[in-house]
């Protein structure tokens, strides 16, 4: 894969013109193109064709393969032809497909049909990509270059999970197996019990955080993973680890990249590691809290804004974290619409499980230089860097939509900038052990307790967001939201047999 190195010093991905792709196609005698986008809460959707009905035409107009009313969040049965468009920047030739039978990936953004009355071929609105893609013009419009992201994707890998919740009034439950489970010991994880051999050794909850193998089983995963993500996918990977939560928790970096770059790369991330996981017979989630009484898995993002090749986050003459005006301006933005945000960046009922006390998740609005008690994190590990300046969101988990997440973190900042607000003193002390008193004084706030309530946040806050998110979406984003609240809610849960069956 060839990689070009920026002006910045990052290492990335050569970009790939049509006739780029064109000549792999017939160079590499691609059979399949896979023709990839996402909806609206973040899934990843295909449709397959062969590589011969591919022309020109279709790189600039689009292909015409998509019901939009059988996607989440799109459109209604009464205007649902729309136009795959695909990127030829993010095409990959598929390294694990039969090669007599090769396939590649592509990409693509969501327009509607070119005979639509009204939108007559352009954007859909409600396109998660296209809304990225608005964020980095809208960026541009406010006077900067561009925005850098470096999100830091959790996830857990498990030899295998089952659930049963068809019969909710009869019963539900849910079962996890895992050969590092501390309730496994001394054996293979499977359905029946221990079994022999010995083959690990189990790793307690909390104390999972870089032990080596034989402990961490996930190694070879890992290096499997991000070998692909390297050597097909243009994902440079700065290092990869064992997470703190027992029962293959992994964490792998990518380095950073620009909004749309990056946020194509974490939905390739996911993909990748939920098919090197199926391969090896184990199964990949990013769901935050599947485990309890353990750490869950979160989406920190470090990001930052340029203007002219410079770093606007960063002033080598301040003291405390060589942060700039301009940055605390847009830390205070994120601040003030976190509770907002939280709809967004934690858009699930298991979301709001992670963010509880004792698990080492943001759950207090403040700031603070090498504290992750805070919600928002300037790291500090490296001095006098331009490049490494950057502030740290805590909030996000690995079940946002990143083409959403990213860009309203970006609005909210922004806002912030525009507006001037201000993010206070930084809170450098162990948030987590303050008296209420103490977090009174500081004007310590705290997230929305569970997805109902950030949803209340998000309705009652969102103009920040109206630059670059559609009407619709929001409503959609809200829908979704309130509709899931619900239907957790309103189950019978196990544990309250536990706390209420005999009084």
């Amino acid at each position: 894969m060839p990689y070009v190195r920026t002006a910045e010093g990052q290492l990335k991905r050569k970009s790939l013109s049509v006739q780029d792709v064109v000549n792999k196609i017939k160079s590499e005698d691609i059979r399949f193109i896979d023709l990839q986008f996402t909806d609206v809460p973040g899934k990843l959707q295909h449709v397959t064709v062969p590589s011969h009905t591919i022309d020109a035409d279709a790189w600039t107009n689009g292909i015409p393969k998509l019901d939009g009313s059988s996607i989440r969040g799109f459109t209604g049965i009464s205007e649902s032809d729309m136009l795959l468009k695909p990127d030829p920047n993010t095409f990959v030739v598929i390294p694990w497909s039969d090669p007599s039978k090769k396939y590649a990936r592509v990409l693509c953004s969501i327009n509607w049909g070119m005979g639509h009355p009204v939108h007559k071929g352009g954007p859909l609105a409600k396109d998660p990509r296209g809304i990225a893609q608005k964020a980095e013009e809208f960026l541009k419009e406010s006077g900067y270059g561009y925005s850098i992201w470096g999100p830091e994707l959790e996830f857990f890998v498990f030899d295998g999970v089952t659930w049963d919740v068809n019969t909710p009034a009869k019963g539900q439950s849910y079962s996890i197996r895992s050969k590092e489970a501390a309730w496994k010991p001394g054996g293979p994880a499977t359905e029946q019990g221990c079994g022999k051999g010995g083959i690990n050794v189990p790793i307690r909850h909390k104390e999972g955080y870089f032990p080596t193998t034989p402990q961490d089983t996930l190694m070879d995963f890992r290096n499997d993973a991000v070998a692909h993500m390297e050597d097909s996918f243009g994902i440079i990977v700065d290092a990869h680890h064992h997470e703190v939560a027992t029962a293959g928790q992994c964490e792998i970096n990518m380095m950073y990249d620009t909004l749309v770059n990056q946020a194509d790369s974490a939905q390739s991330f996911k993909y990748v590691v939920k098919n090197v996981a199926h391969q090896k017979g184990m199964v990949a989630t990013f769901m935050p809290k599947p485990l309890v009484g353990d750490n869950g898995s979160g989406m920190h993002c470090h990001q930052s804004i340029w203007k002219d090749g410079k770093n606007t986050f960063y002033d080598e003459t301040d003291e405390h974290s060589e942060l700039s005006q301009t940055a605390r301006y847009y830390i205070g933005g994120i601040m003030a619409h976190t509770r907002a945000l939280a709809c967004i960046v934690a858009p699930t009922t298991n979301s709001y499980k992670r963010l509880v006390p004792g698990f080492e998740a943001p759950i207090y609005i403040a700031w603070s230089r090498s504290n992750r008690s805070a919600n928002v994190r300037v790291p500090i590990n490296i001095k006098g860097k331009e490049v490494a300046k950057r502030i740290e969101f805590r909030c996000p988990d690995t079940t946002a939509n990143p083409y959403l997440a990213f860009p309203a973190m970006l609005c909210a900042g922004l806002d912030g900038i525009k507006n001037k607000i201000d993010c206070g003193n930084p809170v450098d002390e162990n948030i987590y052990t303050l008296s209420e008193d103490r977090k009174r004084e500081l004007n310590i706030k705290s997230l929305p307790r569970d997805l109902a309530e950030a949803a209340d946040a998000l309705e009652s806050d969102h103009d920040f967001l109206k630059p670059v998110f559609d009407g619709d979406l929001l409503e959609t984003i809200l829908e979704f939201a309130r509709d899931a609240h619900f239907d957790v809610a309103s189950r019978t849960h196990p544990h309250e047999f536990q706390l209420y069956f005999d009084v």
